[in-house]
């Protein structure tokens, strides 16, 4: 199948057993500290488990030293308070949201590979993973549905690309009731370069047949079908971000480019306005990059917004 072309590049398919590390990292990500859902101690949170895991491919309280609770731990470890291989499956197929189960195989598992990747995450994303999570969980609270807007000047690479990956990431750590909208400043078309590095991965994208209003008259303007999972879907377009189809208030705001972060100080309608730029694959355009760099593109924002959800499932399930 074209979907799990890159997953075959990388050398895994969908039936692979991934190994011992990546259960035991997703095993923190899930059960552990705070701290340990946040990109910016992933290096360390790695270190700690390369170290245990050398010695018996097993853990123990002592050997985490204070990632987890005990409770936590003890929850799952066997009689011999050691948890296994096995042991840490069983508590990763227990803590699996029902949204994830409903992503499409190549899609669950490529979002599972970005989540080994968090060290990657260019470090001024950062600080706005944590405003972006900061602001989820503090609206979590008061609205059970909760709207993200990312939006780039052309609404055709960058924006759709945030809003696809962000999507994944909601649906992968079990926010259905979280939906990634894109849109533009000068509305252009939904590139072919961005279906393709998306099909790539998993998404289903199909033409509708029909056409949205032109922000260029001299270039159509098709609208897609994109699907991630059972139920799971949009329609995409390119689109002013002020169009009738995106939120108009109490929403997240993410501007992913230098041009559109300064032509929109402000964004009326949102709660949250945060630049979050990344580079624009059209650099690469025509050139023998041009894959590879979309591709790199999709991954550095999917990442970012995987990390930012799995912040957001940790503090949440911290408050239960």
């Amino acid at each position: 199948m074209v979907q799990i072309f890159t997953l075959l590049l990388l050398g895994i398919q969908v039936s692979d057993d991934v190994g011992i590390f990546p259960k035991a990292l997703w095993f923190l990500h899930e059960y552990g500290c705070s701290d340990c859902s946040s990109a910016s101690n992933d290096l360390q949170l790695k270190s700690v488990l390369a170290k245990s895991l050398a010695i018996d491919r097993e853990l123990t309280l002592e050997e985490l030293d204070g990632l987890i609770r005990k409770d936590a731990f003890t929850k799952f470890a066997g009689i011999d308070n050691r948890l296994s291989e096995s042991e840490i499956s069983s508590a990763l197929e227990a803590g699996t949201p029902s949204t994830r189960l409903r992503l499409a195989p190549e899609l669950r598992r490529y979002a599972e590979f970005l989540t080994t990747s968090f060290d990657m995450i260019e470090s001024e994303h950062l600080d706005e993973i944590d405003q972006l999570s900061n602001w989820i969980v503090q609206n979590w609270r008061h609205n059970g549905n909760l709207q993200v807007l990312t939006t780039c000047t052309g609404n055709s690479r960058r924006s759709i690309l945030s809003a696809a990956m962000g999507n994944l990431a909601a649906g992968y750590y079990g926010f259905d009731n979280i939906r990634f909208h894109s849109g533009g400043t000068i509305p252009s078309a939904f590139n072919k370069r961005t279906i393709a590095t998306l099909q790539e991965i998993g998404f289903q994208i199909q033409p509708t047949g029909e056409e949205a209003e032109r922000g260029d008259p001299k270039t159509s303007n098709p609208i897609y079908r994109v699907v991630w999972g059972k139920d799971l879907e949009s329609m995409e377009f390119s689109k002013s971000y002020k169009d009738k189809s995106n939120p108009k208030s109490g929403f997240a705001a993410i501007l992913v480019c230098n041009e559109a972060d300064a032509e929109c100080p402000t964004v009326p309608g949102a709660s949250l306005r945060l630049s979050m730029t990344f580079v624009d694959p059209k650099l690469y355009d025509d050139g023998v990059f041009e894959k590879r760099k979309y591709a790199e593109r999709r991954d550095d924002i999917g990442r970012t917004f995987l990390a930012a959800m799995a912040n957001v499932r940790r503090r949440l399930q911290g408050e239960k």
